[in-house]
């Protein structure tokens, strides 16, 4: 299956969760897309509501289904901690979810686009694969080409907050994923429990 390129916002409104964190998607119309978009919702089944929750966690990292569920089993594999937490840990840790995560990109698809394009390195070394799994310590950059980049530049400029796991220095464009976020700092408009739920069926 390949990765959705389509319009963004309209899955965002059908899911009901804004896939750019900005969340300007569901500001101007928080209903449905379509013709029947602001009628009364179809009540889901408990298959319903946990597809509805794991396309949501897809949509908003943005992988193809292949990648999502293989992501899912190597965290099945970890001893330790909940399989949902665990499996949101190792989306974290993805070098296109930390490259937003620094604040060198807008959005998520935006990142993948930075990493894909050879813009991105990992300790010195230029990374292209955006699935890449950054370990803490590791110092994430922008090659010296591409630090005049205005999409980085904006981006950066345009930060207001940063999660507590990373650390970014402005004036070297370089940060790192300091340490692996806890639970309590993960998504909270996911349910993590019902995605081990719809696998595990």
């Amino acid at each position: 299956m390949s990765r959705y390129t389509g319009p963004s916002w309209r899955i965002s409104r059908r899911l009901g969760i804004s896939l750019s964190g900005t969340g300007k998607e569901l500001q101007r119309r928080p209903y449905a897309p379509g013709m029947h978009g602001q009628g009364r919702r179809q009540k889901l089944s408990e298959y319903g509501i946990q597809l509805r929750e794991k396309q949501k966690m897809r949509y908003m990292y943005g992988l193809t289904e292949r990648q999502f569920y293989s992501l899912f089993l190597k965290a099945g594999k970890i001893r330790e901690g909940k399989h949902g937490d665990n499996f949101e840990i190792k989306l974290e840790q993805r070098l296109d979810n930390v490259v937003y995560r620094l604040g060198l990109a807008t959005t998520r698809r935006q990142a993948r686009q930075l990493v894909n394009h050879g813009h991105i390195t990992v300790d010195g070394k230029r990374v292209d694969i955006p699935s890449y799994e950054v370990e803490p310590g590791q110092v994430i950059g922008v090659r010296e080409k591409s630090k005049n980049l205005a999409i980085i530049k904006e981006a950066v400029e345009a930060v207001v907050s940063r999660p507590t796991y990373v650390s970014f220095d402005a004036d070297k464009l370089e940060g790192s994923l300091t340490r692996l976020p806890q639970p309590d700092e993960l998504n909270a408009n996911i349910d993590t429990s019902l995605v081990v739920e719809f696998y595990n069926r």
